[in-house]
């Protein structure tokens, strides 16, 4: 028993890691229609830009608040200078590009900062453990998944509950209408893209003190950011949500209990899914 809510606590860890990296890539390619490869990218400049701004202030809070910042503008920029012109030429272009931007953010992370594996250390009131059961549980663990539920309530309100929100749907629902109802349609994309980035770097930041700093964790989460996608839907909340929970419990429980055939696990959940529900379990069919 001990055993089983110890990994369910991991499980949800992972998920919520997931989601927030994975939300991001959910709406931009949902509402979008964008295919975007620079999310993993954007999750390893968060890290390490919390990482700069955690050794110059020694606040992981102002780390946490601050590094996503740049992100957005940078995601702001591209969206706005290479990736609007791509609009209408079709997704291979769209991969084509972002595929370049992975390799440019990945050699200026070598640049800047180097090829050393690098720790982020949380505050220290959360470098803890709580007692469970006859053991104990990392404190910092126990802070994401509230983190990430608190994060899940603030999205749903945006893009559910808020004008704003509903001028994106409307967006991509109808443009045109959109448009001559007073919208500024390619600004809205600008937002949800920036958004998606701002994400992704806030994610980063938040994973770093579990799986470190280093170069190529950009790739090591996009996959997984990926099948995310696959299993739960793309274009609204709750597939990246479902999607995150299926795949972080589907690799976690996994790794515990068959590790030999962990990897194996995961990618049964998502042919099952693309046999019973080819758009994910509550996502919309939108890419295509």
């Amino acid at each position: 028993m001990e055993q089983f809510v110890v990994q369910t606590l991991n499980a949800l860890v992972y998920g919520t890691m997931l989601f927030m990296l994975s939300v991001g890539l959910s709406l931009v390619l949902g509402l979008m229609n964008v295919v975007s490869l620079t999310h993993g990218s954007f999750f390893m400049l968060g890290a390490y830009l919390a990482l700069t701004i955690l050794e110059t202030t020694h606040s992981f809070w102002l780390a946490l608040i601050l590094a996503p910042i740049p992100v957005v503008l940078i995601g702001a920029l591209l969206e706005v200078g290479f990736l609007r012109p791509l609009y209408k030429r079709g997704h291979l272009h769209q991969v084509l590009m972002t595929f370049g931007f992975t390799f440019v953010f990945a050699d200026l992370v070598k640049i800047i900062w180097g090829t050393d594996v690098h720790s982020l250390k949380p505050p220290a009131f959360l470098a803890g453990v709580v007692p469970l059961f006859d053991g104990v549980f990392p404190t910092y663990r126990l802070f994401l998944i509230g983190f990430g539920l608190i994060l899940i309530v603030l999205l749903w309100l945006l893009v559910d509950r808020s004008r704003l929100g509903a001028m994106v749907r409307a967006s991509v629902d109808n443009a045109p209408v959109a448009e001559g109802l007073g919208v500024n349609v390619p600004t809205l994309f600008t937002f949800v893209y920036a958004l998606g980035a701002g994400l992704a770097a806030l994610a980063g930041v938040i994973a770093a003190p579990i799986l470190g700093v280093a170069p190529g964790m950009d790739v090591e989460v996009l996959i997984p950011a990926f099948i995310v996608i696959i299993v739960g839907g793309m274009g609204n909340l709750r597939s990246a949500f479902i999607g995150s929970l299926l795949v972080g419990a589907a690799d976690t429980f996994g790794k515990a209990y068959v590790p030999q055939a962990s990897l194996f696990l995961i990618y049964v959940v998502v042919v099952l899914v693309l046999l019973t529900s080819p758009a994910g379990l509550a996502g919309t069919r939108r890419l295509g």
